[in-house]
């Protein structure tokens, strides 16, 4: 089954012309970066993923990491 979705997602990538290349993995990848940005804890992201290891979790979300100094309380307003 993982085979024939990745065949598709290859597939569709082509057929839309994008440049980047886009994997499962990348369509991961973005799913828990996109929930952490959100605000949703790690461990709901790492039970979502359906991570045992939440290190593993953390390696899927180190970009945002970096955008976490520009993350403000909505009490701040």
């Amino acid at each position: 089954m993982i085979e024939d979705n990745t065949g598709a997602l290859k597939i569709a990538v082509m057929k839309d012309g994008l440049a980047k290349h886009a994997s499962a993995h990348t369509l991961q990848h973005s799913f828990a970066t996109h929930l952490l940005e959100k605000g949703y804890g790690i461990r709901t992201i790492q039970e979502l993923l359906g991570h045992r290891n939440l290190q593993t979790t953390m390696i899927y979300t180190h970009v945002a990491s970096k955008n976490i100094l520009g993350v403000r309380s909505p009490l701040d307003r």
